[in-house]
């Protein structure tokens, strides 16, 4: 883990970077409440995920859940939503470096998570 600053934070869909998360902005009390709550909803009413319910969500579920939810946020223009939900995936995974979203041929999204390579250094590979 990185502990000298904060590790860059990139929304990508479809190869093109449409939002850098800062994690050096602080959150008012209000926002830490918020992200506390969500979490709660999570552990006390579970998720589904596409066809599957889990009524006790782990944290890499979790995430998962809340970055779907972030790229469906980004799609529909719900720009608090899609605020929330990256503040909660820098905070609650500080190695978290990318959510990747490329769209399939089907229609389908699909999701990726990416903690070993940031997004300037994936765009160069």
């Amino acid at each position: 883990m990185n502990t000298s600053s904060p590790l860059p934070f990139a929304i990508v869909i479809n190869g093109e970077k449409v939002v850098e998360h800062d994690r050096n902005k602080r959150l008012t009390g209000i926002q830490r409440r918020f992200l506390d709550e969500m979490d709660q909803k999570m552990d006390s009413e579970g998720i589904e995920m596409g066809n599957e319910k889990f009524d006790s969500p782990n944290a890499v579920q979790k995430a998962q859940y809340i970055a779907n939810t972030l790229i469906n946020a980004l799609q529909n223009e719900n720009e608090s939503l899609a605020a929330a939900c990256s503040s909660y995936l820098a905070r609650r995974l500080p190695d978290l470096q990318q959510v990747k979203a490329k769209s399939e041929k089907n229609g389908a999204t699909m999701i990726e998570l990416v903690f070993d390579r940031s997004y300037e250094k994936a765009s160069t590979e």
